[in-house]
């Protein structure tokens, strides 16, 4: 399943399959398509990202993250909603801040490429049969 956040991009987790030279890896992975304006983003680069059609892509569920710290619900779409408008003003105006994701990771732009850092720790969560190697390709 994936998250759609809109004007931001969408989050997923793929499975992939690699072939190593004595034995095969079975690894899931987050991934993160970037959904930005492309007009605003003229100098930055960004590794496109293919997300496989038979992952289900939600929208952000605004009810559950109001949940998680007691704000209504919409209250933390508009709270999103301006975060998002935010950071692409920043990207437009050239400025690059990191955007952190809690337990996630970091949509950061360095020497003009925007891409999303994973933590260690989000990767490790996935349970992949081979955690090194889903690190590596992350």
């Amino acid at each position: 399943q994936g998250v759609l956040v809109p004007g931001l991009g969408t989050f997923a987790v793929i499975h992939e399959q690699i072939n190593g030279t004595e034995e095969v890896y079975l690894v899931r992975r987050p991934v993160f398509r970037l959904d930005i304006d492309m007009s605003c983003l003229r100098e930055l680069v960004f590794p496109t990202v293919m997300i496989p059609g038979d992952i289900e892509i939600m929208p952000l569920d605004y009810w559950w993250l109001s949940q998680t710290n007691s704000l209504p619900p919409d209250m933390v779409k508009g709270c999103v909603e301006e975060t998002i408008l935010l950071y692409s003003f920043q990207l437009r105006t050239r400025q690059h801040p990191a955007f952190t994701f809690k337990n996630i990771g970091i949509l950061s732009c360095q020497d003009n490429v925007l891409c999303m850092q994973f933590y260690c720790s989000c990767i490790a969560e996935l349970g992949s049969q081979d955690i090194w190697v889903a690190l590596l390709l992350t």
